[in-house]
């Protein structure tokens, strides 16, 4: 192995037994990438199953893998800190443990990196759901739309669209260690390092290819309703205090995008993916949606007009403070938006 590794992958590992060894197998069993090496440095995050000894027994059989054991858990923001304060390789790719690396993936993100040296490059997935059902991306068709070679947000803002993981991305360490943000604790601690990334970077790529399977299951942080979905709001204070001190550096349409993708994943996480009264606990919904409203208000850009359609409606819900027709309209939305997903599905044949 080359003594700097062109990939880090860091992995934060918790409580994922049951999907630890395919993960591992997806990304150590790729065919190698050319001359390019990979570490992979695995963070114990005090995992209460077998996990450590599933790590330790794969690490003896491969020198790629490195592994480190915490004492304490502190979530997986803190163990991705930890795994990127021990890589050594050019570029920085956090993967989660109960994922999967694509086929192929790594030789393709590699050819790319070497070609564009981009200080991040955005990839593609597909959401992999129980029994082996999969699904294509919400931002496949921005990222198809992406030029090719490097470009900045200000050339593409609706980019900023794209999901809000660390996963979906891989960062320069250089430009990385510039930013200078680290991930913070709880759940929503992609967000803030993504638009630093977005807003920062000088060179942007784009790889309209699946490179990455994220895996939709039951339990997970991102799909529990718990109090701890309201730290959203601490992380878009984060992005907002970030564009008021590059301003007037951040162009009008990108304050506009960055302002619209903060509103809108309020509302997605208020409506949530887990049923009717989705991640916000009830007794939490008032307060939720007056930050919404606060924040649009705090934050709206000069000349900022809200978007036409069911999103437009919504916006204008959370200008006006209207809680109560909000929610009196939510059932309505959902099924429309069942029905244009259905409606989607069917076009695709």
């Amino acid at each position: 192995m080359p003594a700097k590794p062109t990939i880090s992958v860091i992995l934060p590992v918790y409580a994922v037994e049951e999907y630890l060894g395919a993960c591992l197998d997806s990304i150590l069993d790729q065919p190698p990438p050319g001359d390019a090496g990979l570490e992979v440095i695995a963070v114990d995050d005090a995992s209460p199953d077998r996990c450590g000894a599933m790590l330790d027994a794969r690490a003896r059989q491969d020198p790629r893998l490195r592994v480190v054991h915490l004492s304490r858990n502190g979530g997986p923001g803190p163990a991705r800190n930890e795994g990127l304060a021990r890589a050594s390789g050019d570029y920085i790719w956090f993967v989660d443990a109960d994922d999967q690396v694509a086929h192929g993936a790594l030789a393709a993100i590699t050819a790319r990196l070497e070609q564009d040296r981009p200080d991040v490059l955005l990839i593609d997935y597909e959401e992999l759901h129980p029994g082996g059902r999969t699904a294509p991306s919400p931002g496949r068709d921005l990222l198809r739309a992406a030029p090719a070679g490097a470009f900045t947000l200000a050339g593409r803002p609706q980019l900023i669209n794209l999901t809000m993981t660390s996963w979906s991305k891989l960062i320069r360490r250089g430009f990385l260690d510039r930013i200078g943000l680290s991930f913070p604790g709880g759940i929503h601690e992609d967000v803030a390092l993504t638009c630093a990334l977005l807003l920062g970077a000088e060179r942007l790529g784009a790889l309209p290819r699946v490179c990455y399977r994220y895996r939709q299951r039951p339990g997970s942080f991102m799909a529990t309703a718990s109090a701890g979905q309201l730290s959203i709001f601490r992380s878009y204070e984060t992005v907002f205090a970030l564009v008021a001190a590059a301003n007037p550096a951040v162009p009008g349409p990108v304050r506009a995008a960055v302002f619209e993708r903060a509103i809108w994943h309020y509302t997605t996480v208020l409506g949530g993916r887990c049923g009717r009264g989705g991640l916000v606990p009830r007794a939490a919904r008032r307060a939720f949606f007056e930050r919404m409203h606060e924040d649009f208000v705090r934050y709206r850009p000069p000349g900022y007009r809200n978007p036409p359609g069911l999103r437009g409606v919504k916006f204008g819900l959370v200008e006006r403070n209207a809680y109560g027709i909000y929610f009196a309209l939510e059932p309505v939305n959902r099924v429309r938006v069942l029905l244009a997903q259905a409606a989607s599905r069917l076009r695709r044949g």
